[in-house]
């Protein structure tokens, strides 16, 4: 039986609803990252174009921004045997 298949119609739409709500929580952070960051950029190319100091901000919060892409669409669903395990420890404290 697949992880799909053994999950209620309710709590699969519960996991689809999550989803949807970590896809669009990462697209507001996304945007948010760009228009900061273009507007760093922009305040640099508008005041002199000295030494180019927003790499500090663009790498430090795209290091973020990469671990947020991937908890959003490469972070396995837990399989049943995971849950169960976890069930299981937290049922023994």
């Amino acid at each position: 039986m697949s992880e799909q298949e053994g999950r209620q119609p309710g709590t699969l739409r519960e996991a689809a609803i999550q989803r949807l709500k970590k896809k669009s929580d990462f697209h507001v952070h996304l945007m948010v990252y760009l228009v900061i960051n273009g507007g760093l950029v922009l305040l640099w190319a508008l005041t002199g174009q000295g030494f180019f100091w927003p790499v500090f901000p663009i790498l430090g919060w795209g290091i973020g921004l990469i671990f947020h892409a991937w908890d959003t669409y490469r972070r396995p669903e837990p399989t049943e045997d995971q849950i169960g395990r976890e069930m299981r420890r937290l049922s023994v404290h």
